[in-house]
């Protein structure tokens, strides 16, 4: 069951993506699409209690930076 969850939240996810390239929505689509590697650190973090090592918060740090950067142009 949970499966069939993440593979129906990942094929919605492709399906907004695709439609916010078509509508010229790009640079929306790539700023939320650059914070995909953060998404599992983050759930780690505030659902299973895990702890984050130094380069895990700077990577993290590196992603927030990335997007406000991508944001402003």
């Amino acid at each position: 069951m949970q499966a069939l969850l993440i593979g129906a939240g990942a094929a919605l996810g492709l399906v907004l993506y695709l439609l916010a390239a078509q509508r010229q929505l790009l640079a929306v689509a790539v700023v939320l699409a650059s914070l995909y590697p953060a998404l599992p650190v983050i759930l780690g973090v505030a659902l299973l209690h895990e702890r984050i090592s130094r380069s895990q918060a700077m990577g993290l740090l590196g992603a927030g930076v990335a997007t406000v950067l991508l944001t402003l142009g």
